[in-house]
């Protein structure tokens, strides 16, 4: 069973950062859909880089896994040599999109003002945005995750109306974590993960704080996703190098079986 609200669906989602070709990504999906073709009770996602999507399109359309992106440019079209639009993503079929992961903001100096347009640019797009946050180990030693974390998220969700709130997803990411092998223990990803339901709670109201679906992310794989999992406030996983294998990701969705 899921630790969390009944209400909130689980949500499993690969992030496949900067891996994979097109023919990679196809037999990917052809071994991992019959591993998980009768789990209707978990929300399976792939989020892949931009040359896979429509692969994915045509793997995924007819099955119980959504597809997503992992970044996009808040602009209808210009010049913005590089980037992709909404409207290019909409014509693949994309239903998700990563915005503000650690990467993004360290390596690309993604702030939280671009983190803020890029969730309601996805929203006005019909694009469900996966919002990422998630602090340094420095911050971390200096006892400023909550206050870092919930300052990235409370920004985001700015100007967002009750409906959008009610439907968003936040990955809480430590940085540390992330591909390091080092995995928050259950209790410390619980704790941050409660405390962020919480700064959600006291803006914004019970009701939006209690559909919130909360994710960890940050070195998951299928030796601890159940511990996880089992926590009140986690409702699902962000998942790196774990969701890069069909079997390994499809362990991973199968949690609770």
């Amino acid at each position: 069973m899921n630790g969390g609200n009944s209400l909130r669906t689980p949500i499993i989602i690969a992030n496949w950062k900067m891996y994979k070709t097109r023919a990679e990504a196809a037999s990917f999906c052809d071994a991992f859909l019959p591993l998980i073709a009768d789990n209707n009770d978990v929300d399976a996602v792939i989020c892949a880089p931009f040359t896979q999507l429509d692969v994915l399109q045509n793997r995924l359309s007819a099955s119980n896994v959504a597809y997503g992106a992992q970044n996009f440019y808040p602009v209808a079209e210009g010049a913005f040599t590089g980037e992709v639009s909404l409207p290019m993503l909409q014509e693949l079929g994309v239903q998700y999109v990563i915005v503000g992961h650690s990467e993004r903001r360290e390596l690309f100096k993604e702030d939280n003002a671009l983190v803020q347009q890029k969730v309601k640019a996805a929203y006005t797009a019909g694009i469900q945005p996966i919002l990422c946050v998630g602090e340094r180990l420095d911050q971390r030693e200096a006892g400023e995750t909550i206050a870092h974390c919930a300052g990235q998220m409370l920004s985001a969700m700015e100007g967002l109306s009750e409906a959008e709130l009610l439907t968003l997803i936040v990955a809480y990411e430590p940085i540390w974590a992330i591909g390091t092998g080092k995995t928050a223990t259950a209790a410390d990803a619980q704790e941050v993960i409660s405390a962020l339901r919480s700064a959600v709670a006291e803006k914004y109201g019970n009701t939006v704080a209690d559909a919130v679906r909360f994710q960890y992310g940050g070195s998951v794989k299928p030796e601890n996703i159940a511990e996880l999992m089992a926590q009140p406030d986690i409702d699902g996983a962000l998942v790196g190098g774990a969701s890069l294998k069909p079997d390994s990701f499809a362990q991973l969705v199968n949690y609770q079986k």
